[in-house]
């Protein structure tokens, strides 16, 4: 139901819709070297992929980025997804507040799996726990 995943370059889209992701969702910011987000957006709308782009500052996390995250992973016709960042990092964290938020896992299951799918900082981990706990869907 769900990948998370570090730097992903626009050639992999097409692969991304053939492994049967029905949406991807970029935290990527503007200018960080390597994101081409605009031909990533192109090849996604190509593909026939549901294309998020929610740019995510993982060093200053904010509420209002976690509530476009759960709002697009929610979206009917958006799961299975993709979520994506430079390092996956960013993407664990978010994957952290999607499985205590909307899933209702408990903490240390759900920190189990994002420290495996690669959250590593522990004050965004920190964040995507208190936003987790503090706005259930």
């Amino acid at each position: 139901t769900v990948a998370c995943a570090g730097a992903t370059k626009v050639e992999a889209v097409p692969e991304i819709k053939k492994m049967g992701f029905a949406s991807i969702i970029n935290l990527r910011q503007d200018g960080e070297p390597g994101a081409d987000l605009e031909a990533e957006a192109e090849a996604a709308k190509a593909a026939g992929v549901r294309y998020y782009h929610i740019p995510f500052d993982g060093s200053k996390p904010d509420p209002a980025v976690a509530d476009k995250f759960l709002d697009a992973i929610t979206a009917k016709g958006s799961d299975p997804a993709f979520i994506h960042c430079a390092s996956g990092n960013r993407a664990a964290a978010m994957w952290l507040i999607k499985r205590l938020a909307v899933d209702h896992w408990d903490v240390d299951r759900a920190t189990k799996e994002a420290t495996a799918l690669g959250l590593t900082r522990s004050a965004l981990k920190q964040f995507a726990i208190d936003y987790g706990q503090t706005h259930k869907r």
